[in-house]
Order: structure tokens, then C-alpha cells, then sequence
């Protein structure tokens, strides 16, 4: 087992600890009585609604990759970008740097080409994040903090990337430093990529499919509790998600673990007047139809993309 797979392993089986030590902490047998009367074909319905959420922007990656010029056969393209789930669990989500990775082994793409991608689809999903919290909180106050805290991160993020003046300073000292001059080239080239990608002229559809990524997860969510005979106004149920995700994507913990399903939780029962009990199991379902089944697809295609390209497997490219 290489040192890259102990690690990919090491970072899913915290997660899995922890998981299990919250789902015990809940309580197992409040949440098994709710799932006898379940309706699983919800269950179903909202591993698709998520599936859709990873198209969605599999679509604005490529939108991304077309922008950069960067020429890459669909079906690779499509399986290097849902690798990049393997480490969804990584805080905020920045092991998704991954699919750059396995991009620059298959392709030879240059790292700092494509790492800027991932930096411009965490600020869209920002944006669409909020965009849909600004949405359901209407005439409800308890989300928009959440969507004060992303509007100022996506603000700062955008003024650092557009505004040229300090990243140039920036480059300028590591070109001087004599530890760190060497990356400078480097840096420079995903500089370039990253505000090619952040022009305003270039996010209106990377934007719109982030809002529809997201809503779709949402959905899910109110797909499930309707399984549980409950149904919140969706607009509310899609609040409570996106309130939770952004919540979980601020907070530098792996997956938002802990932080996202409490979120759930306390909003379904305290504002949604569910159920505790429906609401728990309502979160852990949601969870495992889009943070695990996400992590899931990611090692399957993985897998795939290993069988495709030898050099994955640490055979030696032919000359």
C-alpha cells in the first residue's frame, strides 16, 4: 500500500469513527423505530437528487477546463472529477486539489493549472450557498448570520483573486525569498488560471449551476422526511441544508463532521417542529445519500480510472 493510499484510508476510516461515535451518541434506538415505517424509495430518490448534484458540476468543471484551454476526453474527464470525492471529508473540502493530481499523472497537465479550479468552484458554491440561504430566509431570521458570514467570505475571496495589487506583492516576495523563489513560476501560472476563472464576465454559469447543484441536495433532504410521513415547506427544508453546508464548509473540520448533522438536527426540530427522533434519522440519511455516497463514487471511479491508466498503478509509462 503506497504512502498516498494510507493516507486516503487513515483520513475515511476518521471518518467513519467519528460518524459512528455521533450516530451512537443520538441514539440507536430511537432512530431504528423510525425506520420501520420509512419509505425507502425516498431513500433512493435522494441518492439520485445527489447524483444530479455531482453532474451539475461535473458540468462546470468542464465549463472550467474550457476556460483554461485544456483538452481532456470526457470520460476521463468525468471520472477524474468525481475522484476528487475520495476526499470529501478533507476540511472545507481543499482534498479536492486530488482530481489536479490524478489530472498531471494521466494527462500531464500542469498542477497549477488546473488547482486554481478548485479555489473558483468552492467560491461558486459559496455564492450558491447563499444565494439560496438569502432565498429561504425570507421573513426568517436565523440563517442570514450564516449568509453574512459566506457573502464576506466569497466578497474577500473575489477582491483578493480580481484585485491585483497584493497577490502581485505577494509573488514578488516569494520570487525574492531564497527558500521559497523557486515555486514562484509555478505560483504565478495558477494566479493567471485563478483570475481567468474569477472574472465576473465568466461566473454567471458556473454560478447557475451551483444553485442547482445545491438545491438538489436540499431536496433531498425534504424527499427523505416526506419517506418519514413529515414535509416541512421545501423551501424551508432546503434553508436548514444550506445553512448546515455552509456552516460545515466555514468551519475547518473534515467533512463538517458533527457540525452539519447538529445544524440539521436542531433547525428540523426547533423550527421545522419535527420530530427528534424523525429528525435524526431524517440527517443521518441525508448524510449517507450525499457526504458517503459522495466519498463511495469517488473510490469507484478511482478505481476505474486506475484500471485505464497503468501509471496510476505505479507501472511505468511506455515509452
Amino acid at each position: 500500500m503506497t504512502a498516498g493510499t494510507r493516507k486516503l484510508v487513515s483520513a475515511m476510516l476518521l471518518g467513519v469513527l467519528l460518524y459512528g461515535v455521533f450516530i451512537a451518541y443520538t441514539g440507536i434506538n430511537k432512530i431504528a423505530a423510525t425506520l420501520d415505517s420509512f419509505r425507502w424509495a425516498a431513500f433512493g430518490l435522494a441518492i439520485g437528487l445527489a447524483s444530479l448534484n455531482y453532474l451539475l458540476r461535473f458540468g462546470r468543471w468542464e465549463i472550467y477546463l474550457r476556460i483554461l484551454g485544456i483538452d481532456v476526453p470526457r470520460a476521463d474527464s468525468l471520472l477524474v472529477f468525481l475522484s476528487g470525492f475520495v476526499l470529501t471529508v478533507s476540511p472545507g473540502k481543499v482534498g479536492e486539489v486530488f482530481k489536479s493530481v490524478i489530472l498531471q499523472q494521466t494527462h500531464g497537465v500542469p498542477i497549477a493549472r488546473t488547482a486554481p479550479i478548485v479555489i473558483a468552484e468552492r467560491l461558486s458554491d459559496l455564492i450558491g450557498v447563499v444565494l439560496l440561504i438569502v432565498l429561504g430566509s425570507a421573513g426568517f431570521s436565523s440563517g442570514l448570520p450564516w449568509a453574512i458570514a459566506g457573502t464576506g467570505v466569497v466578497l474577500v475571496g473575489l477582491a483578493v483573486i480580481i484585485w491585483e495589487k497584493p497577490l502581485d506583492l505577494l509573488l514578488s516576495f516569494v520570487q525574492r525569498h531564497p527558500r521559497f523563489g523557486r515555486f514562484e513560476p509555478k505560483l504565478r501560472e495558477a494566479v493567471v488560471s485563478l483570475r481567468l476563472l474569477c472574472r465576473p464576465s465568466t461566473l454567471g454559469p458556473p454560478l447557475a449551476l451551483s444553485v442547482l447543484a445545491w438545491a438538489s441536495e436540499g431536496m433531498a433532504l425534504w424527499v427523505l422526511l416526506r419517506g418519514f410521513g413529515t414535509s416541512p415547506p421545501l423551501i424551508l427544508t432546503v434553508f436548514f441544508y444550506e445553512t448546515a453546508s455552509l456552516a460545515g464548509a466555514l468551519i475547518p473540520l473534515p467533512g463538517g463532521l458533527g457540525i452539519v448533522e447538529t445544524m440539521i438536527r436542531e433547525q428540523l426540530v426547533v423550527l421545522g417542529k419535527v420530530p427528534v427522533a424523525i429528525a435524526t434519522s431524517s440527517m443521518l440519511l441525508v448524510r449517507l445519500a450525499t457526504l458517503w455516497w459522495a466519498v463511495l463514487v469517488g473510490f469507484l471511479a478511482l478505481a476505474v480510472l486506475r484500471r485505464r491508466h497503468a501509471v496510476l498503478r505505479g507501472v511505468p509509462a511506455t515509452p
